[in-house]
């Protein structure tokens, strides 16, 4: 019941528009479904403004849409206002056969924030946590009862969710009913945690997976140079399965031994004029399925 996915990031970045801005739609789909993936998340060149013409566009090539990246703003934004956005993309995603929304709090936040040092987050207060997860267990509970979905929280270097205390302390203070997690062993392991710990504590809580790897040698040089997650990013700490530091075998049997049914998505970010996005999508593919038995 596990379907494997990818993320289009690896194609085209949302926060940094300017890798991958020749890779048109149509050619990041295609190698998508070349490379054997089954689904995929959304990116900012899908033309999501005719879900009708994207359904279509998808449906030819064997891939459905599985998840797409939500920035709840509780912190910042009028909570209706977060609401009536919420449920829009709850609908668009229900129609293309999704059973996940994704995202993070990106109020206050500094992971978009090219020039930022990952060490200068801010510390959330008491308000912002309250607004948080009374934020999450309301619009978790519309999506659930309205759409049949689950809210699947991504924590994420750079926002208030990152440590895995963080993240305790988001599920302890949410209703299990209506807020689970998309797991992401990168993040956890950027922000010094053991990934494989991590998923063995909150694996029951756990609707969405995302798997990448890790490039230890950037990784340090983005803490001892003060650098900004872009900044990370875009030399490359981050790559598909099998191709970095990270020892996924662990987690895959995890994964395995549990009863989760859901997506495995590889959301690898790299700069594609320097990681071919075909080739190292289907790097990630053979990874997965020949070594971590998906």
């Amino acid at each position: 019941m596990i379907k494997l996915g990818i993320a289009p990031i690896g194609w085209t970045n949302d926060d940094m528009p300017e890798l991958g801005g020749d890779i048109t739609f149509e050619q990041c789909i295609s190698e998508m479904a070349l490379a054997g993936y089954a689904g995929c998340e959304v990116g900012n060149k899908y033309p999501t403004h005719d879900r009708v013409l994207l359904k279509d566009y998808l449906d030819i090539r064997g891939l459905t849409i599985c998840n797409q990246w939500f920035s709840y703003e509780f912190s910042t934004k009028p909570f209706e206002d977060v609401k009536d956005a919420f449920i829009k993309q709850a609908d668009f995603l229900s129609y293309m056969g999704a059973k996940v929304i994704g995202g993070a709090e990106c109020g206050n936040t500094i992971h978009g924030n090219y020039y930022m040092p990952l060490t200068n987050r801010k510390t959330a207060t008491n308000k912002d946590w309250s607004a948080l997860t009374k934020g999450l267990n309301e619009l978790g509970k519309v999506a659930h009862d309205n759409f049949g979905m689950k809210l699947s929280y991504h924590h994420h270097m750079g926002t208030m969710v990152e440590s895995m205390d963080e993240v305790d302390r988001l599920l302890n203070e949410t209703d299990e009913r209506y807020v689970s997690l998309n797991y992401d062993c990168g993040h956890f392991y950027f922000a010094n945690e053991d990934p494989h710990a991590a998923l063995k504590k909150f694996m029951s809580r756990t609707s969405h997976i995302h798997l990448k790897d890790v490039r230890n040698s950037v990784k340090e040089r983005a803490y001892k140079d003060q650098l900004s997650f872009l900044k990370a990013v875009k030399l490359g700490v981050y790559t598909v399965p099998g191709d970095g530091d990270l020892d996924l075998k662990p987690i895959a049997d995890t994964i395995h031994k549990s009863n989760y049914k859901g997506w495995v998505v590889v959301e690898a970010e790299q700069d594609p004029s320097i990681a071919n996005p075909f080739e190292y999508a289907k790097k990630g593919y053979e990874y997965l399925t020949k070594e971590l038995k998906f």
